[in-house]
């Protein structure tokens, strides 16, 4: 099968490189001709445009930042609209607010082209390795049509109901890590102004209830202060502003995602953007006078 896939990010590029050892045909497209460059230089083939991988490919993947990028993908000028085909299966991978999918889905099917929105968990390491959590809304036929792909790409790939459902267990998702790292770095500040070393708190209860996912990738980050971005902090913010922009709107609280979100924000504004969410140990390093990293 050939599949088009546009934005050749921190996530794009490597499910590129996964679906080609798979033995799928790419059409890759970025604005970054360096990004597109190094795929192709994988196997993969570059895109002239958006419009045209449309109108060439049966499957077309989307990997972009937020849903005004995917808005102007699909149905901007020169988008995937323009030069869609009635029956063009469309997968929109990025990480939007449920109501723009939802947005996206109904000029989609206005064309004839059936969408389905997936955005994953994992960062750049299971994006790798092929082992993302894949979060699916949209009809169940289509899923199953897919499955192949979602196979390629990730670890668990679940139909979480029509469209729109996989971006908002996304986002509850995205509100349950920034809340484990942000309480990971609290606490492990706590352990070094008591004279503790981080580390030997994390061998401690790493295999207890308090241990997950998030504390054995992102503990291990924290006490060497590497902050190399796996998943970057604004693109954490990003997903924090959907979720409350979504909670607002429905009427769901949502006191403790908006505290994460300031921390993160200051964090922002602080330069520091472009580290990994586990960055959040700054920010405790900056109010308590104590860094976690030895």
């Amino acid at each position: 099968m050939k599949i088009g896939f546009i934005g050749l990010g921190i996530m794009g590029k490597p499910m590129v490189k996964n679906l080609l050892k798979a033995g799928y045909e790419v059409v890759a497209f970025d604005l970054n001709q360096k990004s597109v460059d190094l795929v192709v230089a994988e196997g993969a083939v570059a895109g002239e445009s958006i419009s045209s991988i449309a109108a060439t490919c049966p499957v077309v993947i989307t990997m972009l930042p937020n849903s005004p990028h995917v808005k102007t993908v699909v149905l901007g000028k020169g988008g995937l609209l323009e030069g869609a085909k009635p029956g063009l299966k469309y997968i929109d991978m990025s990480s939007i607010a449920p109501l723009a999918s939802k947005e996206v889905e109904k000029a989609c099917a206005e064309k004839g082209v059936r969408m389905l929105d997936a955005p994953v968990s994992g960062g750049e390491p299971k994006a790798i390795d092929g082992t993302m959590s894949i979060m699916i809304g949209g009809e169940k036929d289509l899923y199953e049509e897919m499955l192949p792909i979602f196979k390629v790409l990730g670890g668990s790939y679940v139909l979480c109901g029509s469209i729109g459902a996989g971006n908002t267990t996304k986002l509850a998702n995205q509100m349950i890590v920034a809340g484990n790292i942000a309480i990971l770095a609290e606490a492990l500040t706590l352990a070094k102004k008591a004279g503790v070393d981080p580390q030997t708190v994390f061998e401690a209860i790493k295999g207890g209830l308090a241990g997950s996912t998030v504390m054995n990738a992102k503990a291990p980050m924290m006490i060497a202060g590497d902050f190399k971005p796996g998943f970057k902090i604004d693109l954490h913010i990003k997903d924090l502003n959907n979720a409350i922009e979504t909670g607002h709107g429905i009427g769901s609280p949502m006191p403790l995602t908006v505290e994460i979100q300031e921390m993160l924000e200051n964090l922002h504004f602080d330069d520091k953007g472009n580290h990994d969410h586990s960055g959040l140990a700054e920010y405790y390093e900056r109010i308590s006078g104590i860094k976690i990293s030895k």
